[in-house]
């Protein structure tokens, strides 16, 4: 095994009303209305470039207060333990998170987004457009949220 390191600059950080980590909804399908900003530091100012064109961007961050690592997590949606890759749990050897959010405005180096889940203050890695032309699938297995029936999913991903 290669044990080299790799060290990340955050470009940015995001801003939300999301403070308690026990109340922040689980994944953007479930912070419906739940709005805030994404503030790019100015030294990435031009790689915001054409970026408005865009209705849905991904926002790669680093999940700053997530617990230690762990290989077998017990999901949000689901009281069963799985193999942290095969989860979108926050404890993960690189705590690495990934959302789809609705691009709804830019203001120079601030983006106004919805269906944000993340919580005030995460550091931003990175940004990339969403394009149903490359990032849609029209058949997908799911596994075992395939179990997790829809009112449970929401029930427990909008953390009501």
């Amino acid at each position: 095994m290669n044990a080299s390191v790799i060290e990340l600059t955050p470009i940015g950080v995001i801003h939300s009303a999301h403070t308690d980590a026990s109340r922040t909804p689980i994944q953007p399908v479930y912070a419906d209305g739940c709005t805030g900003t994404v503030e790019v530091f100015p030294a990435y100012a031009e790689g915001l470039l054409d970026l408005e064109e865009f209705s849905h961007v991904y926002l790669l961050y680093h999940f700053h207060r997530a617990g230690p690592a762990q290989l077998i997590v017990k999901p949000f949606l689901q009281d069963v333990h799985h193999g942290v890759f095969a989860t979108r749990a926050p404890c993960r050897p690189n705590a690495i998170g990934l959302s789809v959010v609705r691009l709804v405005r830019r203001d120079g180096l601030m983006l106004h987004v919805a269906g944000l889940d993340v919580l005030d203050g995460t550091p931003l890695l990175d940004i990339k457009p969403y394009t149903a032309r490359f990032d849609r699938f029209e058949t997908t297995r799911n596994g075992w949220q395939d179990e997790v029936d829809e009112e449970t999913a929401k029930r427990r991903g909008t953390r009501a």
